[in-house]
């Protein structure tokens, strides 16, 4: 099999936001992220270590409002800069799941490279905020990432007490499920229209 070069850079300006993001999807899990969101930093790196995706991102946003139209918008980019980095997607495993328990809290986390996005996210939270994120934010995140992948991402907080780590629980079933989905093992498209 020969050996793809999947990586990608973007760079996205806009009112609100202007974000620049690199990725190597067959990268060591070394990050180095800047979203002014402390919390949401923490995330991102989790996601990265942990499915071995290299990226480097830094988003300048109108914080001066609120983190949401720099954590959205971050995640239309590493969509976006993911979706590039992939290609024809060709020999790709294509699917991945995985459960991931963090203390208390069980995420779960289900994923088809299908180039037919969608998401389906149940979580509840026990409180607005952790740090300076909105909780509500993660569905935010996780839908304008799996939009612009082209995902049909399914992530489940089964259970959980604390906020910070139900979140981090479904960042890295994430992370995990992705990680199975990106490997290679054959040459060809695994769809039977051929192409994904």
């Amino acid at each position: 099999m020969e050996k793809l070069s999947r990586t990608a850079e973007i760079s996205r300006k806009t009112r609100e936001t202007d974000i620049t993001a690199k990725i190597n999807l067959d990268g060591k899990g070394i990050s180095e992220i800047n979203t002014g969101v402390g919390f949401f930093d923490h995330m991102l790196t989790a996601f990265s270590r942990h499915s071995g995706i290299d990226i480097e991102l830094e988003a300048k946003g109108d914080l001066i409002v609120d983190p949401h139209h720099t954590v959205e918008d971050t995640g239309i980019v590493l969509g976006q800069v993911f979706k590039n980095a992939l290609g024809e997607g060709k020999g790709i495993a294509r699917y991945g799941s995985a459960f991931i328990p963090m203390d208390e809290a069980l995420g779960f986390c289900a994923v088809d490279i299908s180039n037919r996005p969608y998401l389906v996210f149940e979580a509840a939270f026990m409180t607005d905020k952790t740090g300076e994120f909105d909780n509500c934010l993660t569905e935010e995140f996780f839908r304008a990432f799996s939009v612009n992948a082209g995902l049909t991402l399914h992530l489940k907080s089964l259970y959980g007490k604390n906020d910070h780590h139900i979140i981090e629980a479904l960042f890295k079933s994430l992370a995990h499920a992705l990680k199975a989905a990106l490997v290679i093992n054959s040459d060809e498209i695994l769809s039977t229209k051929g192409v994904i």
